[in-house]
């Protein structure tokens, strides 16, 4: 979903927290420069096991020359190709087969490029790093394939609800003469009008050393690390020619200014208001940061309360404060509910930011949305990447690698007149641009806003002798080091207990933050719906924090909220779970409301009847985007009108069938203190968890009545092949899904290894053959679940209409392929480490180890498993992994589901030999197991 649909989202449930004059440990590193110019930043940490390095180029989306919008980001694609040294991918083969995790990202003001390895591979990334910023080998084959994957990538954000808004009609809109008036990710005229020369040139002007800087946190020896970082990265020469610099500033906006736009993926209408903001160096950053939360943060946030809880008029509301080298944008958003108009939500978003102005912020409001934001930065640097990509953040935007700790500290001396003062100062009524984003009627077709013709741009310069780089032949490359001694992990240990009551304790002890994250697992999730009530599951987790017999809703938001905490509850196919993470000198309190809405929800019929609206709206954004469709129509045709193929989410119909009694009935059923497990981790003993547990649930009595069983497995539909024809989609899904087994089954593992080979990872069988040698899409997986009962297997990609036959076929042919011969050792070894090491990352965290711990109970799987996976996974043998893929990933018992412009690609397949069966969106009806 769109950006700041997740955000908004993520809010409810993930807010960090903080209590009263919390303390944020300054970031701790050493700084160096190379004599080439390269900034270095040494951030060591012994007690981990791991080590980040991270890349910052200061080149971004406002440098892309003129004509050649995209340029950036292409180069972020590029940078992973080959080296004079290295083979095309081979950096992701040092990082991700050795258990370790890369990416990249383009910014309008940089471009960042970040690896996680276990520590004793840190000389291979710097060796791989310098490899890359000295001498990258672009030839004309790499730069058309890449160029493709962008622009499927491109496709596939256009495919999104709303992506052009935000995407394109928003900074085209708010810039008048920055170059920031341009996508980042470009455009497929400008990416297809450039040629090799151009990309090289662009390399060559702005990836250099004095251009960058190198980051380095973790567990490693700092000498060692100033010794590889002079072997490799010293050598590299700094170019005789200037940087070329892009003027980001923006003349001061002297007028408001109004558009609107029409949109096919639009399916309700939207607004935003928009105004420039200082640079991000400007003495206000910390005031718009607090403002920004004052409005947006959280459900008791004023935009949420006023907007989406009290006005119903918008499903979605948000503020995005995009702070930048140059001049920056804050924008208020508003995703309109059905039948509420764009000028309701526009006069309410106006309403609440002339309060900001108008009138001092509460003390209250205040220091809780200064504990959110300290404790959000206490979040971030829990792990040695967050700690990296901070200091890389502040240093390549303001310049100043302190930036981050001296705003904490700002951030804590801000008071009603800061708040106040930069409201009027940044907000002001005539200086908003408004956008209305409207759905496409009839004759009218997309709409964009076009970039001004008076936007500065520049032709791409073009340095004098420029060395090419060449590479070597296989024979003549040089090999990265050898990889030192690991580290090995300690492995958090689950401590098990049980309340008088039958209620179940597991507490996993995590002191390195003062952090505690609690869930309260029940069964009962979207697999126990009644078959006319599809979404019940869901919509009483949406309902369930949202009122008790002494709280209402906004007691219980603004209570959690103002401790510093977030609370939010969810359902899944096999249950649902209540979530707290508070600080540790802020349980105790946060426990008590926990507990309170875990054992006393009231399901108000006024927030039952919000709750529904809010998740119809998002059904309609859903049925528009196609892998969402496609992810509902699979289930349907795989498990039919089983407990697994019923939509999660319910249909408009199913929810609007769904009664008060019949959430109190199945919270009856399903939330009682012998069927429930409270998970709790991170800065609590056993001892303290268990008595905070028996004081707060002690007194919550089991009913006399047996715990439901289970729902049954129901016998399983023939596979079908369904195309669902959304017209004028700029990219379709593609999926294939067939059953798989348990999570229980002894074949778990076996499965997991052969699923990796298939679709896990940027080095998987599908992501090569799909995206790495043909271009066809920005990636393909494949994702398999297990669940209490046999959960599914589903391989996907989106790639443009007229290549689904071709994508179809390599798809199938990949998972056939995995049955028919043995996966060679090195890739299955490289496999198992992928998957390794990304269970050690997950645990990193506190709310990773909950969410893995709370998922293994609802999976029914023993705690024990937390210790068990990483050598039943080293274990895994080829034989294994062919006879398990024989069983459960033959393509033959798969259904395939494709969402999009059905006219583009069906008459291909036909002639293919394939005859699906056909589904207007229009006339899809997931209330049926047929479709139709």
């Amino acid at each position: 979903m769109l950006k700041p649909l997740l955000l908004a989202s993520a809010l409810i449930l993930t807010t960090p927290l903080a209590a009263a004059a919390p303390v944020v440990p300054p970031l701790q590193y050493v700084q160096r420069t190379l004599p080439n110019g390269l900034r270095v930043f040494a951030m060591p940490d012994a007690g981990g096991t791991t080590v980040s390095v991270q890349v910052w180029y200061n080149v971004g989306g406002r440098d892309d020359p003129r004509g050649r919008s995209g340029f950036a980001h292409l180069f972020e694609h590029l940078m992973f190709k080959a080296t004079r040294d290295m083979a095309p991918e081979q950096m992701m083969r040092l990082t991700e087969d050795v258990g370790g995790d890369i990416n990249a990202s383009t910014d309008d003001d940089f471009t960042e490029y970040h690896e996680v390895a276990p520590a004793n591979h840190l000389e291979r990334l710097l060796w791989a790093e310098a490899e890359r910023m000295g001498s990258l080998v672009i030839d004309q084959a790499t730069f058309a394939a890449e160029r493709d994957v962008v622009k499927e990538e491109l496709r596939g954000d256009a495919a999104r609800p709303y992506d052009s808004l935000f995407r394109l009609d928003l900074p085209a809109a708010s810039y008048t003469t920055a170059s920031y008036a341009r996508s980042p990710i470009g455009s497929i005229a400008d990416l297809d009008a450039a040629t090799l020369a151009d990309v090289r040139a662009f390399h060559a002007d702005y990836y250099r050393p004095d251009n960058a800087i190198l980051v380095v946190s973790g567990n490693f020896d700092p000498k060692q690390l100033d010794a590889w970082v002079d072997h490799y990265f010293a050598p590299i020469a700094k170019p005789a020619w200037p940087i070329p610099r892009a003027d980001p500033a923006e003349p001061p906006r002297t007028a408001a200014r109004r558009y609107t736009v029409h949109a096919v993926n639009t399916p309700l209408p939207a607004v935003l208001l928009s105004w420039p903001l200082p640079p991000a160096t400007d003495p206000d950053h910390a005031a718009i940061d607090v403002l920004d939360g004052i409005l947006s943060s959280g459900e008791s946030s004023r935009l949420y309360q006023s907007l989406v809880y009290r006005d119903r008029i918008a499903g979605e509301t948000g503020v995005m404060a995009d702070l930048r080298k140059g001049t920056g944008m804050i924008t208020a958003y508003a995703l309109l509910t059905g039948g509420k108009t764009v000028a309701e939500a526009e006069a309410a978003l106006r309403r609440e930011i002339g309060r900001l102005r108008d009138e001092p912020v509460a003390a209250e409001e205040l220091t809780r949305v200064k504990n959110q934001i300290i404790t959000g930065a206490l979040k971030a640097r829990e792990t040695a990447e967050g700690r990296a990509g901070t200091l890389a953040s502040d240093v390549i935007l303001e310049n100043d690698p302190n930036a981050s700790d001296r705003r904490i500290a700002a951030i804590e001396a801000i008071t009603p007149a800061d708040v106040q003062r930069a409201a009027r100062r940044l907000l002001a009524d005539d200086r908003a641009i408004v956008i209305a984003d409207l759905p496409a009627t009839g004759d009218v077709v997309d709409q964009t806003i076009a970039v001004a013709s008076t936007v500065r741009t520049a032709p791409l310069i073009v340095p004098p002798n420029a060395p090419v780089p060449v590479q070597a032949a296989a024979a003549d490359r040089i090999q990265p080091p050898a990889p030192g001694q690991p580290v090995t992990p300690a492995l958090p240990v689950p401590v098990e207990r049980k309340l008088a009551n039958g209620m179940k304790l597991v507490v996993v002890e995590r002191h390195a933050v003062p952090i505690v994250t609690a869930f309260l697992v029940a069964r009962g999730g979207s697999s126990s719906d009644p078959q006319a009530r599809a979404g019940l599951a869901e919509l009483t987790a949406d309902v369930l924090t949202k009122g008790t017999a002494t709280r209402s809703a906004t007691d219980i938001a603004r209570t959690i909220e103002t401790l510093g905490g977030g609370i939010g509850a969810d359902a899944t196919r096999d249950g649902m779970f209540l979530q707290l993470t508070v600080r540790t000198e802020a349980l105790a309190p946060a426990l008590r409301v926990f507990a309170d809405v875990a054992t006393a929800p009231a399901f108000p019929q006024a927030e039952i009847e919000r709750e529904r609206a809010k998740l119809i709206d998002g059904l309609s954004i859903e049925y528009t985007t196609p892998g969402s469709l496609a992810s509902m129509v699979a289930a349907r045709a795989l498990y039919g009108d089983g407990p697994y193929g019923k939509p999660a989410n319910g249909t408009p119909l199913s929810l609007k069938r769904i009664a008060h009694d019949d959430m109190a009935a199945g919270y009856r059923a399903w939330w009682r203190p012998d069927a429930v497990t409270l998970v709790m981790v991170g800065d609590i003993t056993p001892d303290h968890a268990a008595a905070e547990a028996e004081s707060l649930f002690g007194g919550w009595h089991a009913p006399a009545t047996a715990v439901p069983a289970a729902p049954a497995a129901a016998a399983l539909p023939a596979p079908r092949t369904i195309v669902v024809d959304l017209a004028r989609t700029p990219q379709a899904a593609v999926w294939l899904a067939r059953p798989t087994i348990a999570r229980i089954d002894p074949r778990y593992y076996a499965m997991t290894v052969a699923n990796a080979a298939l679709g896990g990872g940027f080095g998987s069988r599908l992501n090569q053959e799909v995206r790495v040698k043909r271009g066809l899409a920005y990636g393909a997986s494949s994702s398999f679940q297990a669940r209490r009962m046999a959960g599914p297997l589903t391989v996907a990609t989106q790639t443009k209409n007229t290549t689904v036959p071709q994508v179809v076929t390599l798809m199938r042919g990949e998972m056939a392929r995995m049955g028919s011969e043995l996966v060679p050792t090195a890739e299955l070894e490289a496999r198992k480490a992928t998957l390794i090491g990304g269970f050690g990352r997950a645990t990193e965290t506190t709310d990773g180890l909950a969410g893995l711990t709370a998922g293994l109970v609802l999976e029914g799987a023993p705690l024990s498993e937390i210790a068990r996976y990483a050598p039943s996974v080293a274990a895994v043998t080829a034989e294994q992994v062919r006879a398990v893929a024989v069983d459960l990933i033959d393509p033959k018992a798969a259904s395939t589901i494709i969402v999009g412009d059905a006219g583009q690609f069906l008459p291909a397949l036909k002639a293919a030999g394939v005859t699906p069966e056909v589904i207007p969106a229009a006339t899809l009806n997931l209330d049926s197991a047929t479709l139709r």
